[in-house]
């Protein structure tokens, strides 16, 4: 089984904490990372490092991002690293504001010539999570909003292909069954699925704002889900997977919890602080990513990119050692998985290292 490592930019620290883009790649490719997930993020503050520009509600200019992709592609050049996408293209499908609904597609435009300075040819686009006011019910609509960007990204030169994918937030596709029907129905060859083993737990196995940390028949609903998976979904169709766990909460993630942030879901205060990579129960993990993987590289048979997307307090850290630590934590990790799921690749480790395995 052929599967390539990459790694969100966001995953070895924010950009806000202090932590360069050249640092977060220099430990990728010292653990032996092949990819990057790009956050549009870590672009534009390189886009405001190069340019001087003064940072705007509006983001930096698309002349500095324009050049900011051209730089960010000759870091990962010079250190045989790949930017598999570029991403999060958010909150666009099913906006009950048409305006604004233009206006973003105005701006994916402007996304493609990023992706071609980039060197990638996937853009992902993560189901809308804006408050239910903001987002149709209706789901015709929102598979016309994807199929006109997959249109739009047929006629691209080169085309451009989109990774869908739901998050277990989201506002009105928010498990992998809704994903996987928006992508069919879409219907277009350049439209395809992300499959995310904390998004797919999170909504149906995971609960933040209950003692117990879980849903009920959580388990059943989990073995019911994979299941399926294994028996719907066209492996052509998924473009690439993400693979890491989250913590249990000590306490509910309700009004008074640290994390709680009334203009959030709990999810995505959950997501944003907890996740943890695949295999790190020392450190509180808790989900079943061990079986929702499986479906993927043994019942999909899935080959392909394989991306830790980390979300942790740690990464707000400005500690130097910050992208370092990350970086070889997912290493292990990945190891942990590739011995779990039988398939190999060579990593950086240590022999230290290799005794967490």
């Amino acid at each position: 089984m052929v599967c390539q490592l990459a790694i969100t930019s966001m995953s070895l620290g924010r950009c806000y904490a202090g932590h360069s883009f050249a640092r977060k790649l220099d430990a990728a490719a010292k653990y032996g990372y092949e990819g990057i997930e790009l956050f549009h993020e870590d672009l534009a503050d390189v886009a405001y490092k190069l340019s001087k520009e003064t940072p705007s509600p509006s983001g930096p200019s698309q002349q500095a991002q324009l050049a900011a992709a051209r730089h960010i592609w000759s870091l990962c050049q010079a250190r045989g690293i790949q930017v598999l996408c570029l991403q999060p293209f958010s909150q666009y499908d099913g906006l009950l504001d048409r305006a604004e609904h233009d206006r973003r597609l105005e701006q994916l435009r402007f996304w493609f010539d990023l992706a071609r300075e980039l060197h990638t040819d996937i853009i992902q686009v993560p189901a809308n999570f804006l408050p239910a006011q903001q987002v149709t019910e209706d789901l015709n609509l929102i598979v016309s909003d994807l199929r006109e960007v997959a249109d739009m990204g047929l006629q691209a030169s080169p085309p451009i292909r989109f990774a869908y994918e739901s998050l277990c937030w989201s506002t009105r596709v928010h498990t992998w069954e809704r994903c996987w029907e928006v992508v069919r129905r879409v219907d277009r060859p350049n439209f395809g699925l992300c499959l995310d083993t904390f998004n797919i737990a999170g909504r149906i196995y995971a609960d933040p704002t209950v003692p117990s940390g879980k849903t009920p028949d959580a388990e059943d609903a989990v073995r019911e889900s994979i299941a399926r998976l294994v028996r719907q979904v066209d492996v052509n169709k998924v473009f690439y997977v993400q693979v890491v766990d989250a913590a249990k909460l000590s306490e509910p993630l309700v009004l008074g919890h640290a994390f709680y942030d009334p203009e959030q879901p709990a999810r995505m205060s959950w997501s944003r602080k907890c996740r943890l990579f695949y295999g790190e129960k020392n450190r509180g993990a808790y989900l079943p990513i061990r079986e929702i993987s499986e479906a993927f590289f043994r019942g999909l048979g899935f080959q392909g990119w394989v991306s830790l997307e980390l979300f942790n307090r740690r990464m707000d850290d400005a500690d130097w050692d910050v992208p370092d630590e990350l970086a070889r934590r997912g290493a292990i990790s990945w190891a942990k998985l590739q011995k779990h799921m039988g398939f190999k690749t060579s990593m950086a480790l240590s022999d230290k290292e290799h005794a967490f395995l």
